[in-house]
């Protein structure tokens, strides 16, 4: 059932500004930030590198460039601004639905300067429009969501940017500082989420995208859930102990792919001389054995979850572990309340190249204690990619509903490459169980005892 009424406990949370000055102020930043952004990824390296396909399962650089201004060229200067299309003749190059990735490097894209003199023209034809639009008044101005839209849109093509980093071969291209160093985590392994109602989703947070709403309660039985996520060390226990060669702890799929593709290990790692080691955006390093486990599909953080006696939590579970606050009844934005993620909440926006160690990021933690719940890695649930109750697509279907169904298994929190703008304690992303290039890990969760409080 849906009741909106309980989503408004938040209150005028940050990112819910009503004032339209307000509100033009953070869509522009956000929208400034995405495109720095952007520049960075698509100026490390040189022409070949933006014009290559590195893997079969990502576009080139250049096409996502382009791509990045076509979609805001027909979200904010067409459907907003009501302007002429600048380049009609291009949009079935940049349409994600009609060219699968595999296809992209053989079409006749915009070569890299043309590409960003495109997306320069649009952004700048978008600052006007965003200067002279009235923040109300249509669903997609509505608390300017079409700029957080598009914003967002721009973000997420930045994690995919990065994704093709790590998969490019060659020197290191991108820098960053590490995170912070923090003492070995001993707190409790797991913490008990209390049974009962709790509002999942929301009908409040402007820019929360359709698949995040509306707000509706969720009954759900007690549960124990990790107090960080699955680290490398005790990956590794699971794989010193035959975890790769046992179907015992496999979901059927899971067992034939492993086999037929030789996979081993987490993506990127390989053992030499009794060390792991990992690639790692161009350089070798030893595996950390206090960071979160990174690269691995849906099917590997399933059978780890069976090898520990445990299961892979569901989304409703990771998201009431998430946002309920037992002692008020109510659901926040985030882990830590209502503000928006800063620095010392989570390891979010490219800040950082790799997960922070576990037990990072007290000052982020859920009521409970569960921490880093957002940012470092994106987690895998045991839920497939379903419509919450009274779902209605907006602003067009193919963003979420076309992907709805058995095929996709839900992933919760955001990854270090992903920006506060396209990470909430409601956002939902997606993907195919095999997937392992994403900045994926998990936590795994286990049943309470009936009764338990």
């Amino acid at each position: 059932m849906t009741d909106p009424a309980l989503d408004t406990a938040t209150g005028p949370a940050p990112g819910a500004e009503t004032d339209g000055e307000a509100l033009r102020a953070r869509a522009l930043a956000s929208l400034r930030t995405a495109r720095d952004r952007t520049t960075l990824l698509t100026s490390c390296v040189e022409e070949p590198d933006l014009t290559a396909q590195h893997s079969p399962l990502m576009s080139p650089l250049v096409w996502d460039l382009a791509h990045i201004g076509n979609q805001e060229e027909l979200w904010l200067l067409r459907a907003v601004g009501g302007r002429e299309a600048m380049r009609p003749e291009i949009d079935s190059l940049y349409d994600a639905f009609e060219h699968p990735r595999s296809e992209r490097p053989s079409l006749p894209l915009l070569a890299p300067a043309e590409a960003r003199a495109y997306a320069s023209e649009v952004r700048s034809r978008v600052l006007d429009v965003l200067e002279s639009t009235a923040l109300h008044g249509t669903r997609l101005t509505e608390a300017g969501f079409a700029f957080g839209m598009v914003a967002q849109h721009e973000q997420q093509h930045d994690e995919t940017m990065l994704i093709t980093h790590q998969l490019r071969s060659g020197p290191r291209a991108l820098t960053a500082p590490d995170p912070d160093p923090v003492p070995l985590f001993t707190g409790p392994a797991e913490v008990l989420v209390p049974g009962g109602p709790f509002t999942m989703g929301t009908s409040t947070e402007p820019w929360a995208l359709d698949n995040e709403r509306p707000a509706h309660v969720r009954e759900v039985a007690p549960f124990w859930i990790d107090t960080t996520p699955v680290t490398n060390a005790a990956y590794r226990a699971f794989l010193d102990d035959g975890g790769y060669e046992d179907p015992r702890w496999w979901a059927p799929d899971g067992w034939n792919h492993i086999r037929r593709h030789g996979i081993t290990a987490p993506l990127f790692w390989r053992r030499d001389a009794g060390q792991w080691l990992r690639r790692h955006f161009g350089a070798t390093e030893a595996v950390p054995p206090d960071e979160p486990v990174l690269h691995v599909s849906w099917y590997e953080a399933d059978a780890y979850a069976r090898w520990a006696g445990r299961r892979l939590p569901t989304e409703t579970e990771w998201e009431k572990a998430a946002r309920h606050d037992p002692a008020t009844g109510r659901s926040a934005r985030y882990p830590w309340g209502d503000a928006d993620p800063a620095p010392e909440h989570a390891n979010l926006g490219q800040r950082h190249l790799r997960p922070a160690p576990a037990g990072s990021y007290p000052a982020g933690a859920s009521p409970l204690g569960v921490r880093q719940l957002i940012g470092d890695v994106w987690e895998w649930t045991a839920s497939d990619f379903l419509p919450y109750p009274g779902f209605a697509a907006f602003p067009y279907k193919e963003y979420s509903e076309v992907f709805f169904g058995p095929e996709y298994k839900v992933l919760r929190g955001g990854s270090f490459a992903v920006d506060p703008v396209a990470c909430r304690g409601t956002f939902r992303n997606w993907d195919y169980p095999v997937r392992r290039q994403i900045f994926a890990g998990f936590r795994t969760a286990r049943s309470a005892a009936p009764g338990a409080v």
